[in-house]
């Protein structure tokens, strides 16, 4: 097993090289970051643009269905009822509309699930919060020195707490 700078674990290494594993690091964290709110706003993206294209839909069958339906529709409510023809083509028009009001409530739920995805919010939070951790990150105690040199039992336990 070793470190990420290719060090074994365990053995000592250089304030230099920790301060190298921890930019690499800190460098990948960042880099997975910035990944997350790439998928999560491409999500959201991708949830306005049902919600668009629902609206769009909406549109084109209000716009282009009218002519065509309402005369079937009337011609039929005609044929079953004997009512006046004009009675017969406002209730065609007001199916038309029922329709298109439902497709348009379509598009409204999926326009406030679009709304409500906060993915680029939740990854600015993540990294405050990392950067946080990082800025309260305490080195670990040193023992003390007797004589210029410390002792054995001391250095094994701080390689042991940094591996």
């Amino acid at each position: 097993m070793s470190a990420p700078d290719g060090s074994p674990v365990g053995a000592e290494r250089s304030i230099g090289q920790l301060f190298a594993s921890a930019t690499t690091e800190m460098s990948a964290l960042v880099h997975d970051e910035i990944a997350l709110a790439k998928a999560q706003l491409k999500r959201d993206v991708k949830r306005g643009a049902t919600s668009g294209g629902a609206f769009t839909v909406a549109g084109a069958v209000l716009v282009f269905s009218l002519p065509m339906l309402n005369f079937a529709l009337a011609y039929g409510i005609r044929t079953w009822s004997d009512w006046n023809l004009a009675v017969c083509f406002l209730l065609s028009f007001a199916a038309n509309v029922l329709i298109a009001g439902l497709l348009a409530l379509i598009g409204v739920v999926f326009a406030k699930k679009a709304k409500k995805g906060k993915g680029p919010q939740k990854v600015a939070a993540s990294v405050k919060e990392s950067a946080g951790v990082l800025q309260n990150a305490k080195p670990h105690p040193r023992p003390a020195l007797e004589d210029g040199l410390p002792d054995a039992k001391a250095i094994e336990a701080v390689a042991r707490s940094s591996s």
